[in-house]
């Protein structure tokens, strides 16, 4: 995606659930803070996004902007309306978020760092691929990512996501 193409989704989604405030918690999130990220970053054709105040209004955005609606097929992107459970990241990360404004549009969106934990904890080929990137282009600092992922629940098994960080980090060629 490109920056132009989340701003064109986040006003969809304000006109859909008649909303102005959304949580952007993918990959995609990258493009508010770094709107010149990296080609490699934006892979995805997707914005995982949910309304801030009314969450349960995500099934509205899948119905109408999500994968293979009218509008995936005519722009060749799409919304994917998802659940503040979605992203694991750490317990205290909204202390950190980043607010952004597309129009009268409010986004708020993890620190990069924070969003780079819940792509180590799901930990797909496409995560690794995302957390490589960050590293191999210093966006984030492998200490602090390990610290972060340090700090989730032990349910998370936080020694087995930091462990997987680290490869990710090595495979960068940074350790």
């Amino acid at each position: 995606m490109k920056r132009s193409e989340v701003e064109h989704v986040l006003r969809a989604a304000a006109a859909i659930t008649q909303e102005n405030s959304f949580f952007v918690v993918g990959s995609q999130a990258i493009l508010m803070a770094f709107p010149h990220a990296p080609q490699e970053l934006l892979a995805s054709r997707e914005l995982d996004l949910f309304p801030a105040l009314h969450p349960e209004k995500a099934d509205l955005i899948d119905g109408a902007i999500g994968a293979m609606s009218s509008f995936d097929q005519t722009f060749g992107y799409h919304a994917d309306g998802v659940g503040p459970e979605t992203a694991v990241m750490p317990s205290d990360w909204r202390t950190r978020e980043q607010l952004h404004y597309v129009g009268d549009v409010t986004v708020i969106c993890p620190e990069i760092h924070d969003l780079a934990v819940s792509k180590c904890v799901a930990g797909r080929e496409k995560d690794a691929d995302f957390v490589r990137t960050l590293l191999k282009h210093q966006m984030i600092d492998l200490k602090m990512l390990i610290a972060r992922i340090q700090s989730l629940q032990s349910k998370h098994h936080p020694e087995t996501v930091a462990n997987w960080a680290r490869r990710r980090a090595q495979e960068a060629g940074l350790a």
